[in-house]
């Protein structure tokens, strides 16, 4: 089934307008920055669920929904994205910032330190750690995966399921084992 405390956690910011815009972005080949995101803080609850922790959750799926928050398509032939590897986290940080800005030092830590080690600088936090290790198991099934991209670019509307006000597609349900 399908946790419905993770969707009630995550609704208010995968609902904003700034954060649905990166459906338009590609992301690692396949899918969006917005499928990528939701998938690495969904690992990051399961995690948490499953072995516990004494990270507040809230937290922990704040900075994880928020570490990609750069809000442009690296993909760009634009000079300015040249280094994305190495400067996108303190672009999603400061985007997060002026949306949110009362992100606590955990969920900083994470958004600017999810790339160690392309950054210099290691996570200060657990919660910093995992996300940088859940984010790149969810980048290595995002470059060997089924492609989404194509697939929600080819698929009907009504492959959508909507849950608690949120619109995902089966495909998303389906692959990762979840059910309604």
């Amino acid at each position: 089934m399908v946790e419905k405390e993770f969707y009630r956690i995550i609704k208010d910011i995968v609902r904003s307008e700034e954060y649905l815009g990166m459906k338009a972005c590609k992301h690692h080949i396949k899918g969006s920055v917005y499928d990528h995101s939701v998938k690495t803080a969904y690992l990051c609850y399961k995690h948490h669920k499953r072995f516990g922790s004494n990270i507040d959750l809230d937290e922990f799926m704040r900075g994880a929904l928020l570490h990609d928050f750069y809000l442009y398509d690296w993909h760009d032939r634009d000079p300015v994205h040249r280094f994305h590897g190495f400067t996108h986290p303190r672009c999603a940080l400061n985007n997060a910032l002026s949306r949110y800005p009362d992100l606590t030092e955990t969920e900083q830590d994470m958004i600017l330190r999810h790339m160690f080690p392309l950054t210099p600088v290691p996570p200060q936090t657990k919660a910093g750690w995992l996300l940088c290790f859940y984010d790149k198991a969810a980048a290595v099934s995002d470059y060997f995966g089924e492609n989404k991209w194509k697939k929600e670019a080819d698929s009907p509307k009504n492959d959508e399921i909507k849950i608690s006000g949120l619109t995902f597609l089966k495909h998303f349900l389906i692959k990762s084992k979840t059910t309604i």
